[in-house]
């Protein structure tokens, strides 16, 4: 993953009796703009959610509630993050294919993306995706 940076950040956690609190910041957190915020939840046992890539959008993913797995590739290193801790965020680049799988029951998956919605964003074919990373230059 030399081309792209995918990286596990440790965010803030405040520790108190009455509960603990966890916060994430623009530009102190995540290196861009917050413009849409979204969460998986709900999937069944043996569902996988994503593959695909971003041309643009960057995202912050974070597991709000028990448990799941990210796997990153950028077509030709794959890596596995498991996610399950409300204080690590796992900041995902432009540009790299991913996909979220192995939730655990009740879990939720927070995304914090840099950009709106625009199917056109999207690289859900993973030829296309290599054809992509090849054209520019990031393979």
């Amino acid at each position: 993953m030399k081309n792209n940076p995918v990286e596990l950040v440790d965010l803030p956690k405040i520790d108190d009796p009455r509960g603990n609190l966890t916060f994430i910041e623009e530009e102190r957190h995540l290196p861009f703009s917050i413009r849409r915020v979204y969460w998986i939840y709900d999937v069944p046992g043996g569902q996988t959610r994503g593959g695909h890539a971003f041309r643009e959008q960057q995202e912050m993913i974070v597991a709000l509630s028990g448990s799941f797995d990210v796997v990153i590739d950028d077509g030709g290193e794959s890596r596995r993050f498991h996610l399950n801790r409300s204080y690590f965020g796992l900041y995902v680049p432009n540009g790299v294919w991913r996909f979220l799988d192995n939730f655990s029951t009740n879990s939720v998956a927070l995304v914090l993306s840099s950009t709106f919605y625009d199917e056109r964003d999207y690289i859900r074919d993973y030829g296309e995706y290599l054809r992509y990373r090849k054209s520019t230059g990031t393979h």
